[in-house]
């Protein structure tokens, strides 16, 4: 039998004051493999944007050029609740495990594509991967740390998602200038390897298997509704007018399963979604910022690069080095801002005025032009870095703090699962929008006369711009209406971005500013179930380890005592 992962230890401080809080040796190694599992899941996400263009021009497929981004998002978001509800069920440790293996499999998968949906197939697997590493990341962070001082260590966990912000682009140009865009996928491997060597020896949260039946049917019609609507979603205005049939029956099928899933969650003995959870406005309000924060911030991350590469006229490594401001300027105020968390144990100031800070980042970006400086786009990137860095991790912790402990899987997955839809959508929305306006974009700033004297087959569209080898081949005149017709359909997709960002900052308006916990979960028979604390305490007395605890447990501090975790006395 496994020794538990024991959670923690405190020390006195000033009642003030929250008690000095520190991991114990497990739980730091343990909080090191999830740092790495978070790190190569969201590397895969950026180190691949610069180097869209490339892989796009080099394999085809440029009307396709979201789906790179979109497929693996799309995997991530059906299985995240699923995986969320599952480890509710049966724990942790063995889907956190597999996750990181399936991601390694389809990053291999990924490095020796053939073709551009050998590619695309692969990156879903690589998204089934990360669909489980995000949201368990932050779940079992959850069942180690409580609220009170969980702040600053999901802090550091956004710092991780930053420095992969600033790392991966960078990396990714360099490498796809040097190497080849096929090792964007391989260099990932080593730290996926590293990272299972710390779970696997170090993560044993005690867990007590909850006896019930799989909500089967839930799972199946969840997993239709979000494929059909997001795919319909990806599909429109690109590979088929919103008018088409394949878009309109994709919808149709996708509300049909939506309701079935509604109907069949009302009456499961298990649901995979408790629909309970969203009679709770702080739960509901949270998710629905965390969708629109995620399509602003993942349009952000996709089409800057392309700003910067059709309108700037970078190459990949310095479009990938543009985005660096952004990154930093979120590292520093996400880990900032988790220590004032943990420090104050206040929360919701600091939210409003990052959705604030994205709003004003978007409106800085869309006073960008064909004629705008370096200078110009880094300014609007810092101060969309600084909302973004106020926002990302803290909506987690409020969820986590309103959540019972037989919850706290689904609940965490939630937020990820709308984190996720909300890339994906974002991505697919905001590409309908650039790719609906660039050829008639185009078309404004070309002259006929020029254009009447293109060879035939010529391409003018973004991919000529992209590809280099084309790119040599255009007369300037031609050249120059390409990169004006995308400067003005950027314009109109950081446009479209404002109002989603405006949806943030009303529904954190919203968001109840509920104190933070001093414990892990809640109060013994709160939720019907045993606490982490009560499981260990339990399995102690039953060994009679008087080295582990000297004293039955008879109040809730004595059980915190146990855990390692004395909170402040109670009056």
């Amino acid at each position: 039998m496994s020794t538990p992962t024991r959670a923690a230890r405190t020390t006195a401080a000033p009642s003030s004051a929250p008690a000095a809080f520190h991991l114990s040796p497990e739980a730091r190694a343990v909080f090191i493999g999830l740092m790495i599992g978070m790190f190569v899941a969201a590397i895969s996400q950026t180190i691949v944007s610069p180097a869209l263009p490339i892989i796009v021009a080099e394999l085809g497929g440029m009307e396709h050029y979201s789906w790179l981004a979109t497929s693996a998002m799309l995997a991530s978001a059906v299985v995240v609740p699923v995986v969320g509800k599952l480890s509710d069920l049966y724990g942790r440790r063995p889907f956190y495990i597999a996750g990181l293996v399936v991601f390694m499999l389809g990053a291999v998968l990924s490095g020796l594509a053939q073709n551009f949906w050998w590619l695309v197939g692969a990156r879903v697997i690589q998204g089934l991967g990360m669909g489980t590493l995000m949201p368990l990341s932050q779940v079992i962070i959850g069942d180690l740390i409580p609220p009170r001082h969980r702040g600053k260590y999901q802090g550091i966990m956004g710092a991780v998602f930053g420095i992969c912000s600033i790392a991966g682009p960078l990396a990714g140009g360099f490498i796809t200038d040097h190497w080849g865009w096929q090792w964007l996928f391989f260099v990932g491997i080593p730290f996926g390897l590293a990272g299972l060597f710390f779970i696997v020896k170090y993560l044993h949260l005690p867990h007590t298997p909850r006896k019930a039946v799989i909500d089967v049917w839930g799972i199946v019609t969840l997993t239709v509704a979000l494929v059909t609507i997001l795919l319909a979603t990806s599909w429109g205005g690109t590979t088929y007018p919103w008018s088409d049939w394949h878009v309109l029956g994709l919808y149709g099928v996708g509300v049909v399963a939506l309701v079935a899933f509604v109907l069949i969650e009302r009456r499961a003995v298990e649901p995979v979604i408790p629909l309970r959870l969203f009679r709770n406005p702080t739960f509901t309000a949270s998710n629905v910022a965390s969708l629109a924060v995620a399509m602003g911030m993942f349009g952000a991350i996709f089409y800057i690069p392309v700003y910067a590469q059709g309108v700037l006229k970078a190459n990949a490594t310095s479009s990938g080095a543009i985005v660096m401001p952004m990154s930093l300027s979120m590292i520093v105020l996400s880990m900032v801002i988790g220590m004032l968390i943990t420090r104050t144990g206040k929360y919701k100031a600091f939210m409003v005025a990052g959705t604030g800070l994205m709003l004003a980042g978007f409106g800085l970006l869309t006073q960008l032009h064909y004629g705008s400086s370096y200078l110009q786009l880094t300014v609007a990137m810092v101060v969309l870095g600084l909302g973004l860095g106020a926002t990302m991790q803290t909506y987690t912790l409020v969820v986590q703090n309103t959540a019972e402990r037989r919850d706290l899987g689904i609940a965490t997955s939630a937020t990820q699962f709308f984190r996720s839809a909300g890339g994906t959508v974002g991505i697919a929305v905001l590409g309908t929008v650039m790719a609906g306006r660039l050829q008639t974009a185009i078309g404004e700033h070309l002259d006929p006369a020029v254009a009447a004297q293109m060879p035939e087959g010529t391409s003018i569209g973004i991919d000529a711009v992209l590809d280099p080898s084309v790119l040599a081949q255009l007369p300037d005149p031609v050249e120059e209406a390409i990169r004006l017709g995308l400067a003005d359909a950027l314009h109109q997709v950081f446009l479209v971005a404002i109002p989603l960002v405006l949806v943030a900052f009303v529904a954190t308006l919203f968001i109840k500013a509920v104190p933070l916990r001093e414990t892990l979960h809640d109060e013994p028979g709160e939720s019907g179930e045993a606490t982490v604390a009560d499981e260990i305490a339990a399995e102690a007395a039953h060994l009679a380890d008087d080295e582990v605890i000297e004293d039955a447990p008879h109040s809730d501090g004595d059980l915190d005592d146990d855990l390692g975790q004395r909170e402040p006395a109670r009056t």
